[in-house]
């Protein structure tokens, strides 16, 4: 199968050559998209400088748009599966077979990362771990998928979810609502046990001041997403 690993980067200058450096070192056999979301730090010379594979967007989309970019790339070149992986560093591509076998073997279409079923490696804050177990409930109640990781965007999917997400996909904070998505279009979905890394640089997308914004936006998305 082709595989396409998608890394969405914005003003990732401190993290992103290691990241793909190790991505070549660890997974050689697959191909790689970083999608610079319109960086106004060195991201795009470091990506020219690397001859890595990689969309320069016009204008700052989020994490939504860039994520949607790459699948629809992914859709247009007729890959088999696709694996978003952070630039900052989190994600190890050690366990990028692990996410990627059940989609070969036929049991998944979507496969999501989760440092919470072994909880080894970086476990996040406190506050996080509360709000990823209230999102993990609530989509457990609107549509009956039991996950203890909503949040995590080291994930793998299908080629019949690339088409999908690369037609529609959610825009800000998409990890959970991309879940119950793929859950209304009737794909399987499993998670698997991986170790998770603090990110070796840049920063987050959510910060202390709006996380509680993102709690109610996130709860919001999900349950009208459910009721379409």
């Amino acid at each position: 199968m082709r595989v396409l690993v998608i890394i969405p980067s914005y003003n990732e200058e401190s993290s992103i050559r290691a990241t793909v450096n190790e991505l070549r070192e660890q997974a050689p056999d697959v191909d790689i998209l970083a999608v610079n979301d319109c960086s106004t730090d060195a991201t795009q010379d470091i990506l020219t400088e690397l001859n890595v594979k990689h969309l320069r967007l016009p204008i700052n989309l989020g994490i939504g748009g860039a994520v949607q970019a790459g699948y629809k790339f992914a859709d247009l070149n007729g890959y088999d599966v696709a694996v978003q992986l952070d630039a900052d560093g989190q994600h190890d591509p050690a366990f990028l077979k692990d996410l990627i076998a059940p989609i070969v073997a036929g049991e998944a279409d979507l496969v999501t990362g989760s440092r919470f079923i072994e909880k080894e490696g970086f476990q996040t804050s406190s506050l996080r771990r509360f709000g990823i177990k209230f999102l993990n409930g609530l989509i457990r109640l609107v549509c009956g998928v039991k996950v203890t990781d909503a949040t995590s965007g080291f994930r793998a999917v299908s080629r019949r979810l690339i088409v999908i997400y690369g037609g529609e996909y959610p825009t800000d904070y998409p990890e959970p609502e991309a879940i119950v998505m793929a859950k209304m279009h009737k794909m399987k979905i499993k998670e698997i046990p991986v170790v998770m890394r603090d990110r070796s640089g840049g920063q987050s997308s959510i910060k202390f001041l709006n996380s509680v914004y993102y709690m109610i936006k996130v709860s919001i998305a999900i349950m009208l997403r459910r009721l379409q």
